[in-house]
């Protein structure tokens, strides 16, 4: 009888566990599968296609880069019931606190017009004109958050990001082609480090845009802003973080499976075939796979694009709103309508508008954009885990809930990474082939 109660009484909490876990989930998936946007989609696509499988271990250490960034915003969001945005100004006063608006605002245009790149780019494949797409994809991003409540937004959202899995099937067609190396070069790739050709200005600019892609300024802003919106609390954190590493877990998943997919049927073709965007792997991808199979991964590329172009900027837009609204103390929530918090819509319609506008520009570097935006991103990446790095370490702010003294040591080794990926890349840049030199002579 003993055992049978304690059975039960086990099987209850767990359910009482799973319920409140459902609950809770939301931001940190949302913000880690809307990271695999259109830029990224592309970035990992061109990683594939030069490097095949060789680049696969970065993945490894972005997991747990992107899961310790975030679930510092999760604290922070439930213990201070304020976005990030605030917590700077208040932390650091108006000086910082604009220097960080303003870095926000700039890199989450040029992220969103690499978004709307990417989803014009999916409609063109479908024969959908550029100004159809445009103006279809604004009116749409608008409706989704014209709701009135966070909790409906927060259901389409999830809905949308459940079309981020089509690249798994993908991967696993490209490794029928008949020159794929097979999944033991991939575990390889995963499991060993390794830097083909040396530290050379373009593999240092691949691997940054990597990361650039998977850990950005916009996403702090967006899951502390979205776990306030929420209404999550104290309570709430250890599902809350146990969310977010779910959500780096499936972001970095998927991304491997992209650069498998276009490694295993680009980079082993013979002759290798290199691509710059994610509409080029799906034009590449099809005469290379039987019929059937070829047509059906072009169209899943295409999907998956638009889909993460979709994602991408719908968050990124709230973002800036979110840190604006309260920045200047406006209405800045969901669960508020127009007409209650006029300001925050206009700045979110007002982003989507003029991102968009630029990709119908004739003859805009759009790839440049897109390559150039993912490293623009990681290089301006240590200043804001800096501020939240911090006010997580503030006892006035967190109390009981700073930092853990490894978690400083995760968090700050993630800084100093960062900052010297940034560094060597412009060192490199300077100074073209330096680097490679010195790595084969130290080898």
């Amino acid at each position: 009888m003993y055992v049978v109660n304690k059975t039960i009484h086990q099987l209850e909490r767990f359910k009482r566990h799973l319920l409140i876990f459902l609950a809770v989930l939301g931001p940190g998936i949302i913000v880690m599968v809307a990271d695999n946007d259109a830029g990224g989609i592309s970035t990992y696509a061109v990683t594939g296609s030069k490097y095949g499988f060789s680049l696969l271990w970065i993945f490894v250490i972005l997991v747990p880069m992107a899961y310790y960034v975030q679930e510092m915003t999760v604290r922070l969001g439930a213990v201070t019931k304020r976005g990030h945005a605030e917590a700077i100004f208040e932390g650091f006063g108006p000086f910082w606190g604009w220097f960080s608006l303003a870095d926000l605002a700039i890199v989450n245009w040029l992220t969103l017009v690499t978004e709307y790149i990417g989803m014009i780019t999916a409609g063109s494949m479908f024969g959908i004109p550029p100004l159809v797409t445009f103006a279809g994809v604004t009116l749409i991003l608008f409706l989704v958050v014209l709701s009135g409540k966070y909790w409906t937004f927060e259901k389409l959202t999830l809905f949308f990001c459940a079309f981020n899995l089509v690249y798994i099937p993908a991967a696993f067609w490209a490794m029928k082609t008949p020159t794929a190396p097979g999944w033991g070069l991939a575990a390889k790739g995963l499991l060993v480090p390794n830097l083909p050709g040396g530290l050379s200005g373009d593999l240092l600019f691949i691997l940054l845009a990597n990361i650039g892609t998977t850990i950005a300024p916009w996403m702090i802003f967006f899951q502390q802003s979205a776990v306030v919106d929420k209404g999550l609390d104290i309570h709430d954190i250890k599902f809350g973080k146990i969310e977010t590493f779910v959500g780096a877990v499936l972001t970095c998943i998927v991304a491997a499976f992209i650069i498998i997919t276009t490694g295993a049927a680009l980079h082993h073709h013979n002759p290798p075939i290199i691509v710059d965007d994610a509409a080029k792997t799906a034009e590449a991808l099809t005469p290379l796979l039987p019929h059937g199979e070829g047509e059906l991964a072009r169209k899943l590329f295409a999907i998956g694009l638009f889909d993460a172009g979709f994602l991408g900027a719908l968050c990124i837009s709230l973002s800036s709103s979110w840190a604006v609204g309260e920045v200047f103390g406006w209405a800045h929530s969901l669960n508020k309508s127009v007409k209650d918090a006029p300001w925050f819509y206009v700045i979110y319609l007002v982003m989507l508008g003029t991102a968009g506008s630029v990709v119908l520009i004739p003859k805009a570097p759009l790839v440049t954009i897109t390559m150039f935006v993912q490293v623009v991103a990681v290089t301006l990446l240590p200043s804001a885990l800096i501020f939240l790095l911090l006010i997580l370490n503030d006892e006035q702010f967190m109390g009981k809930h700073v930092n853990t003294r490894w978690e400083n040591i995760a968090n700050w080794s993630i800084v100093i990474f960062v900052s010297l990926m940034s560094t060597l890349f412009a060192v490199s840049t300077l100074f073209p082939g330096l680097l490679g030199h010195l790595f084969r002579r130290s080898a």
